[in-house]
């Protein structure tokens, strides 16, 4: 039989919580991009990759909020660690492919279409991953529409998060993009769940499923976010991370005192015409 889903079983709690930190991830991601574009200097390696990592643990941490919220209220729900854990190398790997092409070759049309889709199908991908972690006493089944209706608007919020990544530059508009970037991936989700429907074998019993879901996603959850959190100190001690290009002009710009040319004063003037 058919089962009853629901998505928001703790209301607004778990959608709420779950935006806050796709749009964590994608700030930090997004102001580590800035970083590595701003400074010639830096480590650009470096702040890619903690870029990167920052979007899919964002990406992913949404992800599994939002999904500690799902319930079938004929057969208990709970997830297969190792799918899960495969889910989060998914993402931030596939981010981490888009964001360096787009990192090392620009923001041409060609480089952000390319870029977009591939990280676009890797966080459907993610999403689609953990979702075949879950362990119930039934079939999990998708309508087409839905599931190609959330592969574009991940691509699409991809392209957008990394057009941002390379145009954007001060700290005020970075954070309205990474606003709009979590809105763009819990659209994604909660699409993706709207197609999701559910065929319950034999509920005798009713208790196949075992433990809760938080049993497991909760103490997963933890590393990835104090990971942003970490990520987020590092930002936030680093002055050119937040205060953008204004403070990359400060550098390039020569200092008081340097070898510009100075115009000579009156008395060198003077006591070059005597010695004529």
């Amino acid at each position: 039989m058919d089962g009853t889903v629901d998505g928001f079983r703790y209301g607004a709690v778990t959608p709420v919580a779950a935006y806050l930190m796709a749009c964590l991830g994608g700030a930090l991601g997004l102001r580590c991009i800035v970083r590595s574009l701003l400074n010639a200097q830096s480590w650009k390696t470096g702040w890619l990759a903690l870029g990167a990592a920052s979007i899919g643990c964002g990406i992913w941490t949404m992800h599994f909020i939002a999904m500690i919220g799902f319930h079938v209220e004929e057969t208990r729900v709970r997830y297969d660690a190792a799918t899960t854990v495969l889910s989060l190398v998914v993402a931030v790997t596939v981010v981490g492919v888009g964001v360096f092409i787009v990192g090392h070759h620009g923001a041409s049309a060609v480089t952000l279409a390319v870029a977009g889709a591939v990280t676009g199908l890797g966080v459907a991908g993610m999403h689609y991953l953990g979702m075949a972690a879950l362990r119930l006493n039934g079939d999990i089944g998708y309508d087409p529409v839905g599931v190609v209706l959330s592969v574009l608007i991940a691509i699409g919020a991809a392209t957008a998060a990394l057009w941002s990544a390379v145009t954007i530059r001060g700290f005020l508009m970075s954070l309205g993009a990474s606003l709009v970037m979590g809105v763009a991936v819990s659209g994604m989700h909660y699409t993706g769940m709207a197609a999701v429907s559910v065929h319950v074998h034999d509920t005798t019993g009713g208790t196949w499923a075992g433990e809760s879901p938080t049993s497991l996603l909760l103490p997963m959850l933890l590393g990835p976010v104090v990971f942003l959190l970490l990520a987020g100190a590092v930002v936030m001690f680093d002055p050119l991370l937040v205060l953008g290009e204004r403070t990359s002009a400060r550098q390039d710009a020569p200092a008081t005192g340097s070898t510009a040319p100075r115009r000579p004063s009156w008395r060198a003037t003077a006591s070059s015409r005597r010695e004529r």
